[in-house]
């Protein structure tokens, strides 16, 4: 394989497994879209950031809501405003043009230069949703019936698209794509990835962090179990609040930054963690 294709290597402060960073850069390489899922924390978002960081490229962001159509991607017809400036008699009413904005998928297919375009949290949509995305996606282009124009990418976007696996994705939507499974850091990496943040953090605070973190999460049945952007939120608290931290396992103090569900603090508050009482 070309010493070209590997472009992607992570970024300052996102620590990248070997086997993701060689999945991104044959995405990259084949023009497919990646499709990223993982338990919620685990960086699919990030990953976006880090690859446009990486890469010196502007990052396009559609986040997906329960009510997002793909047409929302595309682009938008703005028919209520041209009828208003037709009324008021304003200029440029003729000119359907001046009434379409473009969507985030549209936004990256007219850019003037390739872009990291994120579809992120894709399962939040409908089922069709996905599907109605293909022919777009796999063309890289669409059509605007209003204009009777086609628009087509002069620089096709890096498609990055994250799923928290809510629902299944359909099976033609999952050909086209390339896929990786981001899995939950394990202390090591979690190590590499608090440094990345920390680099002054003092060994044993680290230590006694991670010690407490993967207790909990490993210790304990949960509801939501702490995620990698809470476990930082956590350390700063920490470290902001002055209080010692030489006994985090026992004590667990300041556990709100840590646990986000009332069942979940009573749950460890039963055990007879000090900092719960």
């Amino acid at each position: 394989m070309s010493e070209s294709v590997y472009q992607f290597q992570g970024a300052d402060q996102y620590i990248v497994s070997e086997d993701l960073k060689t999945t991104v850069n044959i995405a990259i390489a084949m023009k497919k879209p990646l499709l990223v899922k993982g338990e919620p924390g685990t960086g699919k978002t990030a990953l976006a950031e880090a690859i446009a960081e990486s890469l010196g490229k502007p990052l396009i962001a559609w986040s997906i809501k329960s009510t997002t159509k793909a047409q929302d991607g595309l682009y938008q017809y703005d028919v209520v405003r041209r009828l208003y400036d037709s009324e008021l008699g304003n200029e440029g009413v003729n000119d359907v043009k001046n009434y379409i904005k473009m969507g985030k998928i549209g936004e990256a297919f007219t850019a003037d230069e390739q872009c990291v375009l994120l579809i992120d949290e894709i399962d939040k949509a409908d089922l069709e949703f996905p599907n109605d995305l293909l022919w777009e996606l796999d063309r890289i282009e669409f059509y605007i019936p209003e204009t009777d124009e086609t628009i087509r990418a002069k620089y096709p976007p890096i498609v990055i698209i994250t799923s928290n696996a809510e629902k299944e994705l359909p099976d033609a939507f999952l050909r086209r794509c390339a896929f990786h499974y981001i899995e939950f850091p394990d202390k090591a990496m979690m190590r590499d990835i608090l440094l990345s943040h920390y680099p002054d953090i003092e060994n044993e605070l680290i230590d006694q962090v991670l010690d407490a973190f993967f207790y909990v999460r490993d210790y304990f049945e949960l509801k939501k179990k702490p995620s990698t952007s809470e476990l930082l939120d956590w350390i700063r608290a920490l470290k902001l609040s002055g209080l010692p931290t030489d006994r985090l396992r026992q004590d667990l103090p300041l556990a709100g930054f840590l646990l986000k569900k009332d069942e979940d603090l009573e749950t460890v508050k039963k055990s007879g963690f000090g900092g719960l009482k």
